[in-house]
C-alpha cells in the first residue's frame, strides 16, 4: 500500500513487464440482471510457459489461458481472458490444488508466484498443485492500460506520480489525477465496470470448477486476503482451507458498506500510523546495529534518526545523480516506505539472493547518504519522453480500478486536511505516498455494476488468518477484525515485522499452517509464533 506507483504491492523490487493480453475498447454495455448466473467452468490446458517468462525461468510451472464472462449477470456476452500459471505437485500422493492471490489490487499471480515459490512450505509442495492467476484487469488477463506505453504514461503524470511535497502542489496533483482517470474511462470501456472483488471471486469459484476442484484451498496475501473473505461470503459452501495472511478488515475496505467515507482507505486500514510506526523502528533498531550488519547506522537510535532526516533535508532541496540514477525526495520516501515491508534476506529467481526489506533499504540510504554533498553529482531530473509505440506495461491503473470501484473515498477536497489529520495522528512523510495514493479514487469516473460489501459472517468452515504484530501496510488490528468479522476463523499471531508471514518466514507458523492444509487443524486459540530472523540479524552482503 505505498504509493500510486504500487497499490497495495507486497514487494518494491518486484517489477511486472510484458503483462497484458489486449486492452478491450468498448466491449459492449453489460446487461443488468437481478441476480449472477451461474456459469460452466471452461476447461483449462496446462502447456509450457512462454519462453523467458518468470514461470519458464523458475521452473516447474505450466500456463494456461481461458475466457470468462465479462459480466456474470450476462454469461453469455463478451468475454475477457485469464491468464494462469501451476506448479505441479512434486509428490505421488496429490491431494488437489491450492489456490493463492499475491496481493495488490494489481498483482499478478503469474508473474510473483514463480518468483516467491521457494516460500511455500515443502510439505504443501509436495502434496498440492499451486495455481495462481492474473485477475481479470491486471496482468497477463485482459488488462487495464491507459496509455500506448509506460513512457506515456510516465511523461503525463510528470511530478504527479507520488505526492504533493508542498501544499502549492496538491491541487495539480488532484488536477492531474482526476486527468489520468478520465483518460482511463475512454480508453478502457466496459472493462473498468467489471474488475471488482467480487467480479474476481466469481473468476475464482469458476477455476476451482474447472479444476475439478469440490472445495475452494486458498492462500490469500494482503489485499488477497479482502478477495478471499469476498469469496467465502459469496460462495461460503464451497470454502475449504482458507488462509488469510496479512489481512484487510473488510469493513475498512468496503468502508462499513457506506458509500461516502470521511477517511481515506489507507487510513481507515492503518497503514498510515503504521508505515510510520515501523520507520521508527527500523531507525532505532538500525541505530543499535554495526555498520556491518545495518549500513545506515550512527552510532545510536536518535543520531540514526537524525542522519534520516538530513537525508531528506537533502532531497527536498534537489535531487541527487547515484549512478547515474536520479533520485528524489518522493522516491527515496515511496521506496523506503515499500523496502519496510520485507524484513528477511531470501532468495528466489527474482533476486537471486539479495538481501531485501531492511537491509537494503539501509544499504541504499548509506550510498545516498555518502553522495549527498556531491554537488557535482546532483542535476535535475530529465523530462520523461512520451513514445508513440504501443506496448503491453503494468501501471497504477490496474489497482487503481479495483480499489477504485471498491472502496469508498473522500471527496479531493478532503485531502489536505486528511494530510494534517495523519501528521496529527502519529503519520509522517513516510505516510504521504499511501495517503495520496487513495486520492485518486476521490475522482474516479467509473462505478462497479457487482461490488459485494458485506456482511461478513456467512456460516463456512474454519479459516486461519495470520498476522504480524509490527505489518506496516496491513497492520495486526485489521487480521483481529478480520478474525471477528468471518463467522468461523482462528487467528494466529508473528510476533515480528514485515508485511505477511509468507514473505517474512516463521517456521512455527508454516508448521501450523501446513498441519491446516493436511488435516484441518487450527491453532491453539491465542497462539503466537515467532519469526525466523530478527531485523539486521546478519551482516550485510
Amino acid at each position: 500500500m505505498r504509493s500510486t506507483r504500487s497499490r497495495f504491492r507486497l514487494l518494491a523490487a518486484v517489477a511486472v513487464a510484458a503483462m497484458t493480453f489486449a486492452i478491450v475498447p468498448a466491449l459492449g454495455a453489460a446487461t443488468a440482471g437481478a441476480s449472477v448466473q451461474p456459469v460452466l467452468g471452461p476447461r483449462v490446458v496446462w502447456q509450457a510457459c512462454a519462453a523467458g517468462s518468470a514461470a519458464a525461468q523458475a521452473g516447474g510451472f505450466t500456463c494456461a489461458r481461458i475466457l470468462v464472462p465479462l459480466d456474470y449477470q450476462d454469461p453469455g456476452g463478451p468475454q475477457i481472458k485469464l491468464a494462469l500459471v501451476r506448479h505441479a505437485a512434486t509428490g505421488p500422493a496429490r491431494r488437489g490444488v491450492i489456490f493463492i492471490n499475491p496481493g495488490g489490487p494489481g498483482g499478478a499471480g503469474t508473474f510473483q508466484i514463480p518468483a516467491w515459490i521457494g516460500f511455500m512450505p515443502a510439505v504443501l509442495l509436495r502434496d498440492y498443485d499451486i495455481v495462481s492467476w492474473d485477475p481479470r484487469g491486471i496482468g497477463q488477463s485482459t488488462a487495464v492500460q491507459c496509455f500506448p506505453n509506460a513512457a506515456a504514461e510516465t511523461a503525463f503524470l510528470g511530478n504527479d506520480a507520488d505526492f504533493p511535497v508542498a501544499s502549492s502542489q496538491q491541487a495539480g496533483f488532484i488536477g492531474r489525477w482526476a486527468a489520468f482517470g478520465k483518460i482511463c474511462a475512454a480508453r478502457n470501456g466496459d472493462l473498468l465496470k467489471h474488475v471488482s472483488t467480487a467480479d474476481t471471486a466469481r473468476d475464482l469459484d469458476l477455476l476451482r470448477r474447472a479444476l475439478g476442484q469440490p472445495k475452494l484451498n486458498y492462500i490469500g496475501l494482503s489485499y488477497g486476503t479482502y478477495l478471499g473473505a469476498t469469496y467465502a461470503n459469496l460462495f461460503p459452501r464451497h470454502v475449504g482451507r482458507m488462509v488469510l495472511d496479512g489481512s484487510i478488515a473488510p469493513t475498512a475496505w468496503t468502508n462499513g458498506g457506506q458509500p461516502n467515507a470521511s477517511r481515506s482507505l489507507s487510513m481507515r486500514i492503518g497503514s498510515t500510523t503504521w508505515v510510520a510506526k515501523t520507520l521508527t523502528a527500523f531507525l532505532s533498531i538500525c541505530g543499535q546495529r554495526s555498520t556491518q550488519q545495518c549500513a545506515f547506522s550512527a552510532g545510536s537510535p536518535a543520531a540514526t534518526t537524525a542522519k534520516w532526516d538530513a537525508v531528506l533535508n537533502q532531497l527536498r532541496q534537489e535531487p541527487i545523480t547515484l549512478g547515474g540514477t536520479v533520485i528524489t525526495y518522493t522516491d527515496i520516501v515511496a521506496d523506503v516506505g515499500d523496502a519496510l515491508d520485507v524484513v528477511q534476506p531470501h532468495a528466489s529467481p527474482v533476486t537471486n539472493g539479495s538481501i531485501q526489506g531492511w537491509s537494503r533499504a539501509a544499504a541504499a540510504l548509506q550510498e545516498i547518504w555518502d553522495a549527498r554533498n556531491n554537488k557535482a553529482g546532483t542535476s535535475p531530473a530529465p523530462a520523461p519522453s512520451a513514445s508513440a509505440s504501443v506496448e503491453s506495461y503494468a501501471g497504477p491503473e490496474q489497482g487503481l480500478a479495483v480499489e477504485c470501484g471498491d472502496a469508498p473515498s473522500p471527496p479531493a477536497s478532503a485531502f489536505p486536511g486528511l494530510q494534517r489529520l495523519v501528521f496529527r495522528s502519529g503519520g509522517g512523510v513516510i505516510s504521504l505516498p499511501d495517503l495520496w495514493g487513495d486520492e485518486a479514487c476521490s475522482t474516479w469516473p467509473v462505478a462497479q455494476l457487482d461490488t459485494y460489501r458485506g456482511p461478513w459472517n456467512a456460516p463456512t468452515s474454519p479459516i486461519l488468518v495470520i498476522g504480524n504484530t509490527t505489518d506496516p501496510a496491513t497492520p495486526l488490528q485489521d487480521s483481529v477484525v478480520m478474525s471477528h468479522e468471518l463467522a468461523n476463523a482462528r487467528l494466529l499471531v508473528v510476533d515480528g515485522y514485515g508485511h505477511t508471514e509468507f514473505l517474512n518466514p516463521s517456521t512455527c507458523a508454516a508448521t501450523y499452517e501446513t498441519a491446516y492444509f493436511l488435516t484441518g487443524a487450527l491453532p491453539p486459540a491465542g497462539t503466537i509464533c515467532q519469526p525466523n530472523e530478527a531485523p539486521f540479524a546478519q551482516a550485510a552482503s
